[in-house]
């Protein structure tokens, strides 16, 4: 028996339900933060939010919550850390996990986008930007869902 989650979508169909301007909300599900990216209405650009720290899963749906309504969030991007080859690992299957577990408590389109590279690339970003060290470790997860995000919605623009 599979329980079937309704609102986990391939990116196109996310697509398709979310149209254009309409707000998302990028998830990086890290081992000890979840970090998150809120995009604009028309989805041009990614900007890091915020971070938390990985504790119980009704602490993380609380603070969801309230970023989506305050925010008028009309889909979630999880980062889906997929292996340089293109096998799923542990990480990816804890990404879905997390994905199914947030399916199944809210109704907004969900969908995963490969984010190989995300924490590279955004740490990458910020050192060319000159910021220091430790203030890039402390905003990876952030920085991460936004480089997740701005991933998805260059595709979704095309």
């Amino acid at each position: 028996f599979k329980m079937k989650t309704y609102n986990i979508l391939s990116i196109e169909e996310f697509k398709t339900i979310i149209g254009n301007n309409s707000r998302l909300l990028g998830i990086d599900p890290g081992k000890k933060n979840i970090g998150f990216a809120i995009c604009d209405e028309n989805q041009k650009v990614a900007t890091p939010l915020e971070i938390i720290k990985k504790s119980k899963f009704e602490i993380f749906l609380k603070r969801l919550n309230y970023i989506v309504k305050d925010n008028q969030i009309k889909g979630i991007v999880v980062g889906n850390p997929i292996n340089m080859q293109g096998s799923k690992g542990s990480a990816s299957q804890a990404a879905v996990d997390f994905a199914i577990s947030l399916s199944k408590n809210i109704t907004i389109p969900i969908c995963m986008w490969d984010e190989r590279l995300s924490s590279e690339g955004s740490f990458k970003i910020t050192k060319e930007l000159g910021t220091n060290v430790s203030s890039r470790k402390l905003n990876l997860d952030k920085n991460a869902a936004a480089f997740i995000l701005q991933g998805a919605i260059d595709f979704l623009s095309n």
